[in-house]
């Protein structure tokens, strides 16, 4: 075979590289999507990854003003939980299964609690002494497990469930029968039968002892060292009895809610989750693709660009920017065509979710390109090497 001139050699390659240019669109790196499904109104597409592998079929939807005020809707939808069994007054503390009580009777103090415990610790001498007050009980009277104490000349009272004032009404009461107008103290010397668990990204996690003093959402959170800045104030869980309840501070602040008139149980377990946890991830044709983290559980899909550098001038579609949403084994993908009127408004307006992925395509052009530069300089080596005529050896 023979060639008059460069230009035939020329004509040969394109030739020879035409059937592999044709299907250039279909062999791009990257993710694609079928947009004569997207434009014929089809609900379902295609999406394809890198290689042209076919994924699971998933629903696309076009971001419209409509679409941002339903998921609006949603989304306050699903923040309102019912939060009301954690709502309440705060009420008087009741004595409960291990709790100390401290108890004075006035003018007999060889009833009190602390006369007893001195007697116990005097009695021993050296050695025996030091290991007597290590190994003392607290000084006062244990509520035992059937929510009892036992008193000197009052016999076995039944005190668990009662308030200070009632639990001291009724040891005067039974006093009464041996003293003459007994005049009673009684209070809780130490609080632990009722505990709530506070975790997650807080300074000193751990288990926070009910007191006299209510112990509401807010106030375990104090105990606890109070939030990290790698904590998620909108990301809340109180769990009691086996149901979680979604707390958001910040939303609930701004709906008029105190979060002071959440009032945690016994058994309560309360968790800060990370920021980490509610990341959003921007990739294809944007300046810088990263992970973002959200802003209190909040970040719209024009903050997550701006962040991202947005979309590149280079290489980038701006008609074409996707948010791919999963929801359990669902895949729904939402675009938005960024060169229509109002885009921008719409983009600030529709918020993002945790584990949502951002996707900016590359243009036809940009996809040409990189299957041209992947395909052609192996085309041209091949038929360069196939026509060169080999030198005469001389």
């Amino acid at each position: 075979m023979h060639f008059d001139s460069k230009a035939s050699l020329k004509k040969w390659s394109v030739a020879l590289c035409l059937p592999w240019l044709a299907a250039c669109s279909n062999v791009a790196p990257g993710l694609h999507f079928d947009r004569n499904a997207a434009s014929s109104g089809s609900s379902n597409v295609n999406a394809s990854a890198e290689g042209g592998a076919e994924a699971t079929n998933a629903v696309l939807k076009p971001i419209t003003p409509q679409l941002v005020k339903q998921e609006l809707e949603i989304r306050e939808k699903m923040a309102s939980q019912d939060i009301t069994n954690l709502l309440g007054k705060p009420a008087p503390y009741k004595i409960g299964t291990g709790d100390v009580l401290s108890v004075v009777v006035w003018d007999h103090p060889e009833l009190s609690n602390t006369a007893t415990t001195a007697m116990g610790v005097v009695a021993g001498t050296g050695a025996d002494a030091s290991n007597t007050a290590t190994n003392a009980p607290p000084a006062g009277f244990i509520v035992d497990h059937e929510g009892v104490i036992q008193f000197p000349y009052a016999g076995t009272l039944k005190v668990a469930g009662l308030t200070q004032d009632q639990a001291r009404n009724l040891l005067a009461q039974n006093l009464s029968k041996y003293l003459k107008n007994p005049k009673v103290t009684l209070r809780v010397q130490s609080y632990r039968s009722k505990r709530v668990y506070v975790d997650g990204e807080v300074r000193t996690p751990g288990l926070q002892a009910i007191n006299d003093i209510p112990m509401t959402l807010v106030e375990a959170i104090n105990r606890a060292g109070g939030v990290l800045p790698t904590g998620d104030q909108s990301q809340i869980v109180v769990n009691r009895a086996g149901t979680n309840y979604a707390i958001n501070l910040p939303q609930l602040v701004q709906r008029g809610v105190n979060p002071a008139n959440i009032l945690l149980a016994d058994g309560d377990v309360v968790r800060v989750r990370s920021r980490d946890e509610s990341k959003v991830f921007v990739s294809g044709e944007v300046v810088s693709p990263r992970a973002l983290t959200m802003h209190n559980g909040r970040l719209t899909l024009n903050e997550a660009l701006g962040e991202s550098g947005g979309v590149n001038p280079l290489s980038g579609d701006g008609s074409q920017i996707y948010v791919i949403r999963k929801n359990g084994s669902e895949q729904t993908v939402y675009q938005l065509d960024g060169r229509a009127n109002g885009a921008l408004a719409m983009a600030e307006g529709f918020e993002l979710r945790p584990r949502d992925v951002v996707y900016v395509a590359a243009t036809p052009l940009a996809n040409w390109h990189r299957a041209i530069s992947l395909i052609l300089p192996s085309a041209l080596s091949g038929a360069v090497g196939a026509v060169t005529p080999v030198a005469n050896p001389r």
